[in-house]
């Protein structure tokens, strides 16, 4: 029997909607803590939210980061509270919850009781603030996601042929997983090169982040350095020299090379770019989970 979120997933039970992608969404709670208790949930029906792939569990806090955002600048509160208690509901979600003090996340305290016309008005509050919230780009001034240059052809042709270096770190990255607290896929990735300078606010732009997201530039060797030890940060040989031959490729064939921390946690995009010959951006982005 599908689960009460799975039902809302498909349109048979209502929800006072904030947010919403093709594999994502997020609602208030009906049974809220506080005015603004938003839950956000994959729209794949999984009991136990560790049980969900890697790739998908990234997304999903990825996901939540930018609703996340969008409940602090709609509703007056000091910070945003991340639950995830799993009892409830046999359907994966977290739990996003306005807080003033710690109390305010005791799931032990009443429930409180707001009425209909309150919840359409949060609801439609925080989605107004919730960049692209509606799966689409956001009309504020936000950015859609990058229009990266997928590792898959469409047309039978031979994957990122149009662009020798993506078809390179296509072949390099296969299979690699960055392991932080989590472990996430490196996905190759292409831009159009800015006239000038890579900036803070360029990079934003290309990769569809958030327009105040926090950027931090480190270097590819310094941010690889786990993966490239002798015997890599999973204590394989023939895993750490796949690392190795990828850091080379960049170094070598890529000029300029740098990783771009984008955000502040706990789930952060990292890009790392170079230019290739023909003056794209080229590299590979990859999500750290750091709580």
């Amino acid at each position: 029997m599908p689960s009460i979120f799975s039902r809302i997933v498909s349109g048979e039970l209502p929800a006072y909607k904030v947010a919403e992608d093709d594999d994502h969404l997020a609602f208030l709670d009906i049974t809220p803590l506080v005015e603004g208790h938003t839950l956000v949930i994959p729209k794949k029906e999984v009991d136990y939210i560790f049980d969900l792939a890697p790739a998908e569990l990234a997304a999903l806090h990825l996901f939540a980061q930018r609703v996340a955002k969008g409940v602090l600048a709609a509703v007056p509160c000091k910070r945003i509270g991340v639950a995830v208690i799993g009892l409830e509901v046999p359907h994966a979600h977290i739990h996003l919850i306005p807080m003033n003090k710690v109390a305010d996340m005791n799931f032990a305290n009443p429930k409180i009781k707001v009425a209909e016309d309150r919840m359409q008005e949060l609801a439609a509050a925080i989605s107004a603030k919730v960049p692209g919230a509606d799966g689409k780009s956001d009309k504020a001034g936000q950015h859609a996601k990058p229009q990266e240059t997928k590792a898959e052809a469409t047309d039978g042709s031979e994957p990122g042929a149009a662009n020798p270096a993506l078809r390179d770190l296509t072949r390099l990255t296969k299979g690699l997983q960055f392991v932080s607290e989590s472990e996430a896929p490196l996905t190759p990735v292409s831009f159009g090169a800015p006239a000038g300078a890579l900036t803070d606010e360029t990079l934003r732009q290309l990769t569809g982040e958030a327009a105040d997201a926090k950027v931090e530039t480190v270097d590819l060797m310094y941010f690889l350095r786990n993966h490239t030890a002798d015997d890599g940060v999973l204590g394989d040989p023939a895993l750490a020299n796949r690392y190795k031959a990828l850091q080379m490729f960049m170094k070598q064939e890529l000029e300029g090379t740098k990783v771009y921390r984008v955000g502040s946690g706990p789930q952060v995009t990292a890009y790392a770019l170079g230019k290739t010959a023909d003056g794209q951006l080229a590299g590979f982005k990859t999500v750290l989970t750091e709580t």
